[in-house]
């Protein structure tokens, strides 16, 4: 019996289970990575994504060779005949992969019709398996992220003092909602000047007739295992001492501020889970850096990566499909062509993310997200462009993220209250109302923001749903007192907006 080694795009970790499972015969074990052309074509995807992608797969081939590994490498049309091509070439019986992470993907496998037996592997990138996080649901009435993340902090004993959290409670999200300030400094992220290897990448994408999204270069990302180590030293010693408290902050012309930028590297594999965690934890240990800031980036690796993917899995397969407030409105093109739009917040990250495929969590959530649930955009059409503008986007990523909390299509699976907010909010956590052509405080007239109208508009249209959902009551009563007259305004300046950008 001859096993082969089929390593895909998102799993390039020498520590993967499907290379763990042959270690031992590896320079008998061949292995396989494949670009394949029309998969890209699925979506008009950011062309950094794109290069950092095939950039990593093709640095990892190199590293596996080094290993002893025999490697096959292939840039091809389709999956299924190259896949088939390499198990004639090779006379391999078994084809050994890890479980594919996205749904669709794996089922797409599935029905390939190959020349040999294929095995599954179950993954070992994530610090629950999937059993392991049904046995968790399946004994619980609530799926709160918080209950989640408190039992992760146990099982794992991270920042633990015997079976108490370290510094006497469990979150300090509190603490990190620090708006702006005026004389912040900043530090500089850690980028890279693309090798050899990259700028080939970089020469394919732009040969190949595609429809895709954002600018290609200049290109800064890392794309090795080594380079991903580089940028998580550079954010323990640089960033994660000021991390916490402007983590939800916006500033016009800053991209990164204290992030730690890891996240695509993560989900590529080229970091683990668990060595981040565990760097973070001995960095508190080490330098004595405030527990907010500390505990604030744990609690998103090891509570809500984990807590997506775990939800992702046990899911029905037409999770992705729900629309609780049957909202059906098309994407507006600017999101699409940050020039389209004269609403300074949503062009700047919008004009970030084209140069970048990179936003905080905070502008993907309160300002992209929030803009498309009020006006009642298609959560479906929502998640197709999360999932090509963003360099670091999944399935299992975005799915959980856009269809559950970012429009709370689920109707209340993964979050209490929808994300909706006005101009209040944006203008509290960034400084990009200044700037703006529109008035913050507006929700009628010539000048009014449209995050103002939207919002009531939105309130208006869904109280009858809204009312049932507890944390919602307040801003309710707020809307009840509101005059006819005026409400009537906002309806009709949310209606000529949608006229005037090719919507209803």
């Amino acid at each position: 019996m001859t096993i082969g080694i089929w390593i895909l795009g998102d799993q390039l970790n020498l520590e993967q289970a499907a290379l763990l499972s042959c270690h031992d015969n590896k320079q008998e074990t061949p292995v396989i990575l494949i670009e394949s052309c029309s998969y890209i074509q699925k979506r008009p995807y950011h062309q950094q994504k794109l290069v950092l992608v095939f950039s990593a797969m093709r640095h990892f081939a190199e590293e596996l060779r080094s290993q002893g590994w025999p490697v096959t490498y292939k840039a091809v049309q389709n999956f299924e005949p190259a896949l088939n091509d390499w198990i004639t070439t090779n006379k391999i019986t078994e084809l050994r992969l890890v479980m594919p992470y996205d749904r669709p993907f794996f089922n797409s496998i599935k029905s390939f019709k190959l020349d040999c037996s294929i095995k599954f592997i179950p993954n070992n990138h994530f610090l629950w398996s999937q059993a392991e996080f049904k046995q968790w649901t399946d004994s619980r009435k609530r799926l709160l992220l918080e209950d989640f993340y408190r039992e992760g902090r146990k099982r794992f004993n991270i920042l633990m003092e015997e079976d108490q959290p370290i510094g006497g409670q469990w979150n300090f999200d509190k603490q990190n909602r620090k708006p702006p300030k005026k004389s912040l400094n900043t530090p500089t992220a850690l980028w890279f000047e693309p090798d050899e290897i990259t700028q080939q990448v970089i020469k394919d994408i732009k040969s190949y007739k595609i429809e895709t999204y954002g600018n290609i270069e200049p290109f800064k990302w890392g794309v090795s295992r080594s380079q991903a180590l580089q940028i998580l030293e550079h954010f323990l010693v640089n960033n994660l001492n000021n991390f916490g408290p402007y983590q939800d902050a916006m500033i016009t012309g800053e991209y990164t501020m204290w992030h730690s930028l890891i996240s695509p590297y993560i989900n590529l594999g080229l970091l683990t889970p668990l060595e981040v965690i565990k760097k973070i934890e001995k960095a508190y240990y080490e330098f004595d850096y405030p527990l907010n800031s500390v505990e604030g980036l744990i609690r998103q690796i090891l509570g809500w990566r984990e807590y997506m993917y775990g939800i992702y899995q046990v899911m029905d397969d037409n999770y992705a499909d729900k629309n609780w407030f049957n909202h059906q409105e098309k994407l507006p093109d600017f999101y699409w062509d940050s020039k389209q739009t004269d609403m300074n917040c949503l062009k700047q990250i919008l004009q970030q993310i084209e140069e970048t495929g990179y936003a905080h969590h905070i502008q993907r959530l309160m300002i992209l997200s929030n803009f498309a649930l009020i006006v009642g955009v298609s959560p479906q059409a929502v998640n197709d462009w999360f999932h090509s503008a963003f360099i670091d986007a999944y399935d299992w990523v975005m799915v959980p993220n856009v269809i559950g909390m970012g429009q709370f299509a689920d109707g209340g699976i993964l979050a209490s209250k929808p994300y909706a907010a006005s101009a209040n909010y944006i203008n509290k956590m960034s400084d990009y109302c200044k700037n703006c052509v529109y008035k913050q405080k507006q929700r009628t007239g010539e000048k009014a923001c449209p995050f103002n109208f939207f919002y009531w508009d939105f309130l208006s249209r869904h109280q009858q749903k809204l009312k049932d959902l507890g944390r919602m009551n307040l801003v309710l009563a707020n809307l009840k007192k509101m005059e006819s007259e005026e409400l009537k305004e906002i309806q009709n300046k949310a209606q000529q907006w949608k006229n005037k950008n090719g919507l209803s």
